[in-house]
């Protein structure tokens, strides 16, 4: 008899269990978490006819221990993003938007960028790889595809300029 999710009144403790639980499965910021633990507290809070705005505080309170027992690092996350997502082919574009869209702050973003060993133009050549982009391509393809390969690498964001070199280039190495 499958009925309507019953909920419970969000407590600490239940919000610190579920926050613990979405941490054991990935890693996030502190603005993230608290998303999470909002969308947690709003479901509650509907099917329970509570308002939602009265466990702000509640939310505030878990992230901070979160924070305060480094289960939640924004400095760390950013780093751990930004290297998987240039070892993917992340422009750098696109890994400030995918931070600022998790809650990481600009500052941070700049920092751990600052940080990165890999340029924009490195990460380009990994994109067109795996997407078998330009020198990647099959040779009798290449040039009618060129238009449609360039603007895949800008859409990804990178630079026209970039991109092109990429595109442009003579062989796969």
């Amino acid at each position: 008899m499958a009925g309507k999710p019953r909920y419970k009144q969000p407590t600490e403790d239940r919000l610190t269990k579920s926050a613990l639980h979405y941490l054991e499965r990935y890693a996030t910021s502190a603005a993230n978490l608290r998303n999470v633990l909002e969308r947690k507290v709003l479901k509650a809070c509907m099917s329970l006819e509570l308002e939602p705005a009265d466990y702000a505080d509640l939310i505030d309170a878990v992230v901070e221990k979160c924070v305060q027992t480094g289960l939640v690092n924004d400095k760390t996350y950013a780093e751990t993003k930004t290297a998987g997502l240039r070892r993917r082919g992340g422009s750098t574009r696109k890994i400030e938007a995918q931070l600022a869209a998790k809650g990481v702050d600009r500052e941070t973003i700049h920092t751990v960028l600052a940080q990165d060993e890999r340029s924009d133009e490195e990460a380009a050549r990994i994109f067109a790889r795996r997407r078998r982009l330009g020198p990647y391509r099959t040779t009798r393809t290449r040039d009618d595809r060129r238009d449609k390969d360039l603007a895949a690498m800008c859409r990804a964001g990178f630079s026209f300029e970039i991109a092109r070199k990429v595109i442009d280039a003579d062989d796969s190495d």
